[in-house]
């Protein structure tokens, strides 16, 4: 059974029209029966509601054991921006948060960050949205170690697709902890999606995608 949280937060991404079901092809070039697009996400409430759901994640699992979070380019700005502020309103917990250009700027202050400038031995938290095949965070981690000394032992996401990686037989997020030692946390998985579908009783076409989906990508 799926706890009332998970349940608020599948119903939550559908309401918003994040959370979608058809025929869609993932960044990793997979076909895929549902689809997660937190770009949707676009108005004042939406973006408080899930900033909740970050956060109430973030103190359950890290607590303020952390010095400053990240938010990659494009989508993981918004989400670290939102999260932060909703951590120090919430939990009483002011930690800065910075982002990637993706374009380096070459005037003004220039470089591609933007916001808090890490320093050596910083213990730094990334906000993302997913994790399919793990190309981001590998597109992430010289960003972050190119700006200074710093420690990421944790990650924070909307949900863990538990998609194989580049190895074929590892989920992305497996091959995250063991490329680069990172924890990563999802307020929901794969198969609390398929979970709801099924005790919901009305997917019926969907759940044999997600069922087969599941068996040739997924590994639990």
């Amino acid at each position: 059974m799926l706890d009332a949280s998970k349940i608020e937060f599948i119903e939550f991404m559908m309401s918003a029209d994040v959370l979608r079901f058809g025929d869609f092809v993932t960044k990793s070039g997979r076909n895929t029966p549902y689809f997660v697009n937190t770009g949707n996400y676009k108005t004042g409430k939406q973006i408080a509601t899930l900033a909740k759901f970050y956060s109430k994640m973030i103190k359950e699992t890290v607590g303020d054991e952390f010095d400053a979070m990240f938010g990659p380019a494009y989508k993981g700005i918004p989400l670290a921006a939102a999260t932060a502020a909703t951590l120090a309103t919430e939990y009483d917990m002011d930690k800065p948060y910075f982002f990637n250009r993706k374009e380096v700027k070459d005037h003004g202050e220039g470089g591609n960050l933007v916001g808090y400038k890490p320093v050596d031995g910083d213990r730094i938290i990334i906000i993302e949205d997913v994790i399919t095949a793990g190309t981001a965070i590998r597109e992430t981690m010289p960003i972050l170690f190119g700006a200074a000394d710093v420690k990421v032992k944790d990650m924070f996401i909307s949900v863990n697709r538990c998609e194989v990686g580049q190895n074929g037989n590892k989920t992305a997020v497996m091959e995250v902890m063991e490329e680069f030692g990172i924890n990563v946390h999802s307020i929901i998985t794969v198969k609390d999606i398929y979970e709801y579908l099924k005790e919901k009783g009305t997917y019926g076409d969907v759940l044999p995608k997600m069922e087969a989906y599941m068996e040739k990508y997924c590994v639990f």
